[in-house]
């Protein structure tokens, strides 16, 4: 394996001036290669002190600040949430690219051979059959497009299939909703849904919304989890609060907040709109997947906002945030957990799942070995054209004692390559502003715990009157609460349920306390 820092074009007078600037010289060309493409940026913004502000104002509401900041969840978060940036595996199909909506931002333009699968089917039958093969069985499987609906029948049996070969799994749908009727609906749970995701948008007439809030109605009736998925278009706030009042009536269980980004195509529509991109856009450079995607100005901050004014108003539903960065930050761990232990100079940090590695320039290189040496390190990495030694960051405070100008010290920012042969090196920045999180330690809120929370069904209770469904109550645990969350449904015929009061309440353990209200 290959662990060697990249040395091309640094100066050798002076390692550490020549690596920041290698990589700041490498960000400004991204930047201009940017801009020649027409796009706008916001002025630089390096410290986002509004979304500090925000984020700690959330913490204080009880909010749960995961992923480093990337995520935040104010309630329950959906099962696939959680395991979409943790430990768990989450798959997403589709069946074509087709779809009968035209949202201005649509990802999908962007794939490979997007023309290809308009015109011709995903083969996804050999796809979960490929899945099946696998080691390690998924937590979360999901249907998205595209749009799903346009081949019902073929929705219907991948859920089917999808149920068969994973029993466990939580298998949800991505749809706009539109083209939902109450036959469908019953289809899809008895192939096996759990969780349908609406996607709103803040431009749908308002007719069309209508329709969408009426299946949302429909839905609720039997599909275990109804949540909502929308990016947050900054200036759109006031359409929003009139959007979560209604939501929160139709009684869905929550709403993700997406980060509104530019996917590199149509700029002129964002340009109409005022529209600017975030500056810096990234903190890491990187080829990331998620559809080369560049974060819109102040889109993180409305979410943000929306959430302090949803919790100010007293709406039930659960709300999360959930940012480009998150995204990117799942594929950096995919990519890079595997492989935490690829070599003991480098650590993986859980904050932002980098490889990470502490480095010592110049004349502080052998003070700093020698006192390392002396406390038992015996890992180091010397680069002689870089005039740098690096070491694992769990030494960096005993570094910063023994180094004559601390401030040189740096922290190495990594990804694994050619498939574990390889560490290719992409960013270098000042230790004092590159903490490295070294273990596991937020419990429940990090990005590590394994789909423990959310709607998540802990068990279920069927009344029966005859051969006919008269009730299906269904438990959800908020393992981090200890709250339980109740779907009360009625069978055919049957007056709808709504759900009243529940919590959990000791007594000698613990003892579920529900109240349903009838309406």
């Amino acid at each position: 394996m290959a662990v060697e820092r990249e040395t091309k074009g640094i100066d050798a007078g002076d390692g550490f001036r020549s690596a920041l600037a290698l990589y700041e010289g490498i960000e400004a060309e991204h930047m201009a290669a940017l801009k020649a493409t027409g796009v706008a940026f916001a002025p630089y913004d390096g410290e986002r002190h509004e979304r500090e502000s925000l984020l700690c104002r959330l913490r204080e509401r009880g909010a749960r600040i995961r992923n480093g900041g990337a995520s935040v969840a104010l309630g329950p978060m959906s099962v696939a949430c959680e395991a979409c940036t943790g430990s768990c595996v989450s798959r997403s199909f589709a069946l074509t690219n087709n779809c009968h909506r035209d949202c201005f931002f649509c990802f999908n333009p962007n794939q490979e051979d997007f023309a290809y699968w308009c015109e011709h089917p995903f083969p996804w039958r050999r796809q979960l059959d490929d899945l099946a093969a696998e080691p390690c069985p998924p937590a979360c499987v999901a249907l998205t497009g595209g749009e799903p609906l346009l081949m019902a029948d073929e929705a219907v049996a991948f859920f089917s299939r999808a149920a068969e070969l994973f029993p466990d799994a939580h298998l949800r749908l991505y749809t706009s909703g539109d083209l939902l009727t109450r036959d469908l609906i019953d289809r899809l749970v008895r192939a096996g849904l759990h969780e349908i995701r609406f996607s709103v948008k803040q431009d749908d007439d308002p007719a069309l919304l209508e329709k969408v809030l009426e299946r949302m109605t429909w839905a609720r009736e039997s599909v275990p989890t109804i949540m909502v998925e929308m990016p947050i278009i900054p200036g759109t706030e006031s359409f929003m609060e009139e959007l979560l009042i209604k939501l929160d009536a139709l009684g869905v269980d929550g709403i993700n907040l997406l980060e509104f980004a530019y996917s590199m195509w149509n700029w002129s529509v964002f340009e109409s709109l005022g529209l600017t991109l975030r500056n810096p856009p990234q903190r890491v450079l990187f080829d990331y997947t998620y559809a080369g995607a560049l974060a819109v100005q102040d889109s993180e901050e409305a979410c943000l906002r929306l959430m302090l004014w949803a919790r100010e108003q007293g709406l039930r539903l659960s709300l999360h945030y959930c940012s480009l960065e998150n995204k990117h930050r799942a594929q950096v761990r995919n990519m890079n957990e595997p492989f935490a232990d690829i070599h003991p100079c480098y650590a993986f940090d859980y904050d932002d799942f980098f490889l990470k590695a502490a480095v010592a320039f110049d004349d502080d290189r052998a003070p700093v070995r020698r006192a390392l040496e002396r406390k038992g390190c015996t890992h180091f990495l010397e680069d002689a054209e870089g005039r740098s030694l690096t070491f694992h960051p769990r030494w960096l405070p005993l570094a910063r004692c023994a180094a004559s100008e601390p401030d040189r010290l740096c922290v190495s920012f990594n990804i694994v390559a050619d498939e574990g042969r390889s560490l290719r090196e992409l960013k270098v920045e000042p230790a004092n502003g590159a903490p490295v999180r070294l273990a596991d330690d937020t419990g429940a809120t990090d990005a590590r715990e394994r789909c423990l929370q959310g709607f998540k069904k802990d068990g279920s209770s069927d009344l029966l009157r005859g051969n006919k469904l008269k009730i299906i109550v269904t438990m959800y645990c908020d393992k981090q609460t200890k709250r339980l969350y109740c779907a009360v449904r009625a069978g055919r015929g049957q007056p709808r349920a709504k759900v009243g009061a529940h919590a959990w309440r000791p007594n000698g353990g613990q003892r579920a306390i529900l109240c349903c209200i009838w309406r």
